[in-house]
């Protein structure tokens, strides 16, 4: 199958070094990159198909964490930013219930994207991961379910919206709130948040939007599900270097299995 069935080139020309630049410095200017329509109708009913019929194998759980995704620290107070809990609740399907003709599939596996992707991100290269479960994941969020606010480990991330509930699951953000690499973590910024002394932005997105996002810097989240549409969402995960696993108590959390 041709990634050009899936993906709206004329819209979105991933070979193109003017709309490669283009993109590149708006994920750099705005640390999140929106890429609406990006899949053609006839896929994205395709992959609304397969999501929906994968839900009843999904792994669903509930996790409370910090923002900063690290363990509780005996030294600080239960109730400092790098301590207090958010809740995380969500389902997923693994990399091998996703099938070998799925449009996910041959989208993650195109030269053509991976190249933009690396484009557009400056990575040199990228590399599925080696475990059998994490290189494409779909998500699932009923009703109440959410993901707590959090930075995230990596550099980026790559997301594609399936399905959109009838009202909540909205992606709430703030850029740059900390600095991960010079160890400035903004307790007073994080603490106003969760406090709601401080607004995010509001990331509008309608299914078959593709987004390149930031993560490490930008706290982020995603607002409970107030309806009873299921929120699906495709997460598209490469590594700079090949080999790479998802630790098995990762694994564990994330997928409730190992293989």
């Amino acid at each position: 199958m041709s990634p050009d069935t899936i993906i709206d080139m004329d819209t979105h020309p991933l070979g193109e070094g003017a709309f490669r630049a283009l993109c590149r410095d708006t994920l750099e200017r705005d640390g999140v990159l929106v890429l609406r329509d990006f899949i053609r109708p006839d896929a994205l009913a395709s992959m609304q198909a397969e999501a929906e019929a994968g839900e009843a194998q999904a792994h669903f759980c509930v996790q409370t964490h910090s923002v900063y995704l690290t363990p509780q620290d005996a030294a600080l107070p239960e109730d400092h930013p790098a301590n207090r809990q958010v809740v995380s609740s969500k389902g997923c399907i693994c990399d091998d219930i996703v099938s070998a003709n799925s449009h996910l599939r041959t989208l993650y596996d195109a030269p053509e994207f991976r190249e933009f992707i690396m484009s557009v991100t400056g990575e040199a290269a990228l590399h599925p991961y080696a475990d059998p479960l994490s290189s494409i994941n779909i998500h699932y969020a009923r009703r109440g379910q959410e993901l707590g606010w959090h930075f995230d480990n990596s550099s980026f991330a790559i997301t594609l919206l399936i399905e959109k509930p009838e009202a909540g699951s909205c992606f709430e953000y703030i850029k740059d709130l900390r600095d991960a690499d010079a160890g400035e973590m903004n307790y007073e910024g994080v603490r106003a948040l969760l406090d709601d002394e401080i607004a995010p932005d509001v990331l509008e997105m309608a299914p078959g939007a593709l987004v390149l996002f930031r993560g490490r810097n930008s706290i982020h989240r995603v607002s409970p599900n107030e309806s009873d549409k299921t929120r699906m969402l495709a997460v598209l995960a490469y590594n700079a270097e090949p080999g790479v696993e998802l630790s098995e108590s990762a694994r564990m959390t994330f997928y409730g299995r190992l293989s």
